[in-house]
Formats: C-alpha cells, structure tokens, sequence
C-alpha cells in the first residue's frame, strides 16, 4: 500500500509477487484481503483460484478460477484497505477521512498524533498523507487492540510511517516529548475533553486539532473546553449519498399503469413495423438512482486551531 522501500513501490506497472497483499474483489459488496502465497488457493463461489496464476500479473488483473467465473486483483490502497479491515471498533469511513486529512493540512513531512488507534482505518490513509519522509504517533489504551494494529500496519506496509503506543490519553495525556512538536492532532475518545489540554501542549504554533464524537452532547463540553486555547472552532456532519449507476431496460408499454420508466421523447418519427415498436418499447438506457445502501450519520468532526501566543 505504502512500502517504503524503493524496490517494493508500488505503481500501476508493477506486477503481483509472492508475498504481497492484494484485495480481492468479487463484485461491488464483496472484497477480501489475501496475501499472496505461491502454494495456496482462493476458493469462493466463482470456483477455486490459484495464487501461483496471479504472481507475474499486473495489479488491476482480470483472473479465471477453474469454473471461469473471474476476479479482479487489485492495489490494497488506503479506501479499498478501509472496506475490508477487521472491525475491531467502529471506523471512520472515506467521506470522514477526506475531511479530517484536508482541514488538518496534512501534508508530506507532517507529525502527526492520534488517538485511539481503534482499527487502523484513518491511521492508514494519515500515514500515506505524511509519506515518505512524515510520520503519525497513534495511541490506543487496549493493548490487544494496539498490538493487532501493528500486525495490520506491517501487513500493508506502513510500518516505517507508524509508530503504535499503548496509552490512555484521556488519563494520561500525550507523551512529553512531543510537546510542541506536533503539526496536527486527532481525538478518538469519549471523554475528548479531557485530552484537548494535552493536545494543545503537543501542537505547534497555529497546529489544528480535530475530534470525532457520534453524540453532539461530547460535541459541546468539547467546545467549551476548546474555547480557552483554541480558535476556529467549527463542526461537521457528513451525509454520503451514493448513487447505482447501471443499464436498465425501460419498457415503455407499461408507463400508463405506472409500473416503469417513461421512454425519452424521441423527435424522430419511428418506422412502422413490429420490429421497431418492440425494440422502442423495450430499450436499454443507462440510469443513475440513489443507492438503497445509503449511509446514515456516522459522527461529528469538530475542528479548531491553536492560538497564536504574541
């Protein structure tokens, strides 16, 4: 995903090895991580694929199972890795990690510090934002919790760009050294409040800092305790709504009984003919509508920048 090293970087040209990760997608509700292994199979409903096919094949390949059903091997990136993670808590989804990377200003070379850990999904798109030469400090107070995400950061590859510590930050707050050092910070806590008087110690000049919380009851004591050091304040709710955008045959007979589309109006006269009444009748169109797997509310981001001492 992000190797480090320059004879493992990945592009659009480079070929599967054994060894990598790659995901899996069957169809669109349906990706899976596997790690390459020249020896093993990939069993599903589509028929049993070697992984000894895969090695030597770009990423982004089409590849046959025994069946002929078919998959695509695809590039673990952050979003895909963000679809197929291990759930150990709940995560933040692509809409809320392209939010919290912009308004943080994150960029290559940032330090970044987090907590909690969670299941590494933000962790993971932080880590590629800072890339190559950045570098994100993520805390989580469980340490199975922390020690599964380090197994999952060496897994895909990040390992150089994340540091994993075992912490209860709401208690403890951020380590000293830190102070001062820290471009940007994000809170994952339920108590926040009680983290943002060592967030603000960690922060550089004019650093931001950034909490997520599901109620707006965590929202509010968080804003009065920003209040005293912090500016800018400001929250966010983000309400995905996706769209289908597929082929669909509209059967113009039907329109007056109110069980289909209507047809497009067509300027040309048709031919006569029964042939071409059937086929005006029934026709392909490509039509986009709302999604029935639309995401609701997930959680607040409530942002807001260090003050400036003069």
């Amino acid at each position: 995903m992000l190797l480090t090293d320059p004879s493992k970087k990945i592009s659009f040209n480079r070929c599967i090895r054994d060894g990598d990760l790659v995901i899996v997608y069957e169809r669109h509700d349906s990706m899976k991580a596997v790690k390459v292994c020249k020896n093993s199979v990939l069993q599903n409903r589509f028929g049993v694929f070697k992984h000894s096919d895969w090695i030597g094949k770009p990423f982004g390949s089409k590849v046959f199972s025994n069946k002929n059903g078919f998959v695509y091997l695809l590039t673990p990136t952050p979003e895909l890795w963000t679809l197929v993670l291990s759930h150990r808590t709940q995560i933040l989804y692509i809409a809320d990690i392209s939010l919290v990377i912009m308004y943080l200003e994150i960029v290559p070379g940032c330090l970044v510090l987090e907590s909690g850990t969670g299941s590494g999904s933000l962790t993971t798109s932080l880590a590629r934002a800072v890339a190559p030469t950045g570098h994100v400090y993520t805390f989580d107070f469980h340490e199975q919790r922390a020690a599964s995400a380090r197994e999952d950061f060496e897994k895909t590859g990040i390992s150089t760009l994340v540091t994993v510590g075992v912490r209860d930050i709401q208690g403890e707050g951020f380590p000293d050294e830190f102070s001062g050092l820290a471009d940007s910070v994000f809170l994952d806590l339920p108590q926040p409040w009680l983290a943002i008087p060592s967030a603000g110690k960690m922060l550089k000049q004019d650093g931001i800092l950034c909490s997520f919380s599901p109620c707006i009851e965590q929202v509010q004591r968080s804003c009065e305790t920003l209040r005293s050091n912090f500016t800018d304040i400001r929250t966010f709710e983000i309400l995905l709504r996706s769209y289908d955008v597929r082929e669909w045959r509209m059967d113009c007979s039907k329109v007056d009984e109110g069980t289909s589309i209507a047809c497009p109006p067509c300027k040309r006269r048709q031919p006569s003919g029964e042939g071409s009444v059937r086929d005006h009748q029934s026709s392909p169109a490509v039509m986009a509508r709302p999604s029935a797997e639309a995401r609701g509310h997930t959680g607040y981001l409530t942002f807001a920048r260090l003050k400036c001492i003069l």
